[in-house]
């Protein structure tokens, strides 16, 4: 097995090391043989997100360098969820939770290796949580845990006037005895995982310290910010979502088309694997004609092929250039189609014996704010229907007219457009 000796130096330069206990120690250990490492997903949601996607990518980055990932999807923890600043989060049922495991753990599994000498694992805190009585779980985890240091975390202390409950207070400990768990078991002498993450990072450590007398190491990633200092990961319909049920490959695709022109650097570092060479010399032409988005183009591309595929990024790709009038919109996929026509805006209409006319549709779609203004546009050339241009303002669609037998595309202009939904 070859171990790549510069992975802790290529993590630097793509600004994946906010914090570590031992860098240098951590470094030789890197460098003399596999490492197992391990990074922990709770279940609170059905599906994993853009920040998600950071831990995800890094163990890739540490598997393809020689070293060895447990991936670990929290059956146990997910059922209380990690304290949050704004107060006490929603108790989901054991049922739900088990079931957004599986979940978790099909996204996660495509971008590992489950095959070769440093072949990654997939494990479930609830496995060694579950069978341990409570009795036990506070001698053997609780006594290790000083109250006067967990009241000093920073979560726990902006929720001490509001509230906390002692479940969310103890999470620190299960998250702590996961660490503990896997390196007495496997060997694991390595976790990661978000910067917010922090204080559950460094108490394993500390707990493995304390009843194992070993030294393990632990790194966190910074959060993912936008250049207004906001935490990226959030759309206007909700967080950034993986699953594409939940935030379609188009969406996706439009998400990271639209990141800002100051973080393309950064998002290119984080998020893709292209070299150093490559990102250093999209960034200076990017920084040269902004106006071309090329840094945006190839972050889009190579992001949403690595979450679902080539295929799904040609199709996103083929939707935009189409919907904006430079490709032919038949040849779309159905869903491809509608997951961008509601992203952009799509109204519904009833399929009775005759559609309303283009004049109208205009207006319900809010292309045009009157009748008149529409007849206008159509007049002055700058209406189309499915791209092509509207010549008559009494123009009425038939069933002919629906692409894949459910949509109408209605532009105004080169860059207003909208869709109906016929049904």
């Amino acid at each position: 097995m070859r171990i790549d000796p510069t992975l802790l130096d290529d993590l630097e330069w793509r600004g994946l090391v906010a914090h570590s206990t031992d860098l240098d120690a951590l470094r030789d250990a890197l460098g003399q043989g596999s490492v197992k490492f391990y990074v922990g997903f709770d279940p609170t949601a059905p599906s994993l997100h853009m920040g998600h996607l950071v831990q995800i990518l890094t163990a890739r980055r540490l598997q393809e360098a020689g070293h060895t990932p447990y991936a670990l999807v929290g059956g146990a923890t997910g059922m209380i969820g990690d304290p949050k600043e704004a107060g006490e989060r929603i108790m989901n049922a054991a049922e739900t939770v088990q079931e957004w495991v599986g979940r978790v753990r099909g996204q996660i599994e495509p971008f590992l290796s489950f095959e070769g000498d440093n072949a990654a694992t997939m494990v479930n805190n609830l496995d060694w949580t579950a069978p341990m009585s409570t009795i036990d779980f506070l001698r053997d985890i609780g006594k290790h845990f000083p109250v006067n240091r967990m009241l000093a975390r920073d979560v726990v202390k902006s929720r001490l006037e509001s509230g906390i409950s002692y479940t969310e207070f103890s999470y620190v400990l299960l998250q702590s005895m996961d660490y503990l768990e896997l390196h007495r078991q496997h060997g694991v002498t390595l976790q990661f995982g978000g910067s917010d993450q922090w204080g559950n990072l460094t108490a394993g450590v500390e707990l493995i310290r304390r009843t194992e007398s070993a030294k393990v190491h632990a790194i966190a990633t910074p959060l993912m910010t936008r250049a207004d200092g906001t935490k990226y990961g959030k759309t206007d319909g909700g967080a950034l979502w993986l699953d594409p049920e939940m935030l379609s490959p188009y969406a996706f695709h439009q998400f990271w088309l639209n990141a800002e022109d100051v973080k393309i650097g950064e998002l290119l570092r984080v998020f893709t694997f292209l070299s150093h060479e490559e990102i250093e010399a999209l960034e200076a032409r990017h920084a040269e004609r902004p106006f071309l988005r090329e840094g945006q183009k190839v972050l889009a591309d190579e992001v949403t092929t690595l979450v679902h595929g080539a295929d799904e990024t040609e199709q996103a790709k083929a939707a935009a250039a189409a919907l904006f009038g430079g490709g032919e919109l038949s040849g779309l996929a159905g869903a491809t189609l509608g997951a961008a026509l509601r992203e952009a805006g799509a109204i519904e209409v009833s399929s009775g014996a005759e559609l309303p006319s283009v004049v109208d549709l205009l207006v319900e779609t809010g292309l045009a704010r009157s009748r008149g203004e529409a007849r206008r546009t159509i007049t002055e050339g700058g209406a189309y229907l499915n791209n092509h241009r509207v010549e008559d303002p009494e123009q009425v669609p038939t069933a002919d007219d629906l692409l894949g037998g459910t949509w109408l595309v209605l532009r105004r202009g080169k860059k207003n457009f909208a869709g109906v939904e016929v049904r």
